[in-house]
């Protein structure tokens, strides 16, 4: 950690690594549900004609799904999507994520947040989901952790991850500077996102990508379990 952070203030000049806030994906950071999302994402994609693998899914998490749509019309089409082509693929996605059955809280996270709030942090949530039912999961499973005006949705960014628009909302709404947070991610797209935004990223292999996929976005560390994130904020 002290050697991560030691690149890190050197790089952007910083003075110090203040930290006041925690800025939390919310799939496959707080809920198990990537693996849910990849396989709606891979049927629903590929019935459209569109070469889209779990794989892409996992890679191309954190965009809106609008960006996602666009992205791979783009490559398999040669256009971008119609307006109406994006809502029908997107509420098919969204219905058969839905009947999956329930998505979990990620192993050990609900640790992470009892740590993070005896630390007195600002906690705020920064996703590119914009699926309600998740969203309206996050008082029944982490109840007293999180508040409407601390959340960054899919419903609230234009242009979304992998820019930094999305983590520098997120700043603002904590009310910190860049050196002044940290980011937990699980994303290759949103630890490009975070780290865009000037952020100390984490990055938690809580999914079906290795190491590399997230080291290759320059997280500031790579973390195999939110056990191992617990520890972390245990010794800061």
């Amino acid at each position: 950690m002290k050697e991560a952070v030691e690149q890190f203030l050197k790089k952007h000049n910083y003075s110090d690594l203040n930290i006041k806030a925690v800025l939390f994906d919310m799939d496959g950071v707080l809920f198990d549900s990537m693996k849910f999302h990849a396989t709606a994402w891979h049927e629903v994609m590929q019935s459209r004609g569109l070469n889209f693998s779990r794989h892409d899914a996992f890679m191309n998490e954190g965009r809106t799904g609008s960006s996602t749509i666009n992205e791979f019309f783009k490559k398999d089409k040669g256009r971008e999507a119609t307006q109406e082509e994006i809502e029908a693929i997107y509420a098919d996605k969204s219905k058969l994520f839905s009947s999956y059955g329930e998505v979990l809280p990620v192993e050990h996270v609900e640790k992470v947040l009892q740590t993070v709030q005896s630390m007195g942090l600002e906690i705020v949530i920064v996703t590119g989901s914009g699926t309600r039912s998740l969203l309206n999961r996050l008082d029944h499973y982490f109840p007293n952790v999180f508040s409407a005006d601390k959340m960054v949705t899919a419903f609230d960014v234009k242009i979304g991850k992998p820019d930094p628009e999305p983590y520098l909302m997120g700043l603002a709404k904590a009310g910190v500077q860049a050196h002044e947070a940290i980011v937990v991610e699980n994303a290759p797209l949103g630890v490009r996102s975070a780290r865009a935004a000037g952020i100390f990223t984490i990055a938690v292999n809580t999914g079906e990508l290795t190491n590399e996929d997230l080291a290759s976005e320059d997280a500031n560390m790579v973390l195999p379990d939110m056990h191992a994130l617990n520890e972390l904020f245990l010794n800061l």
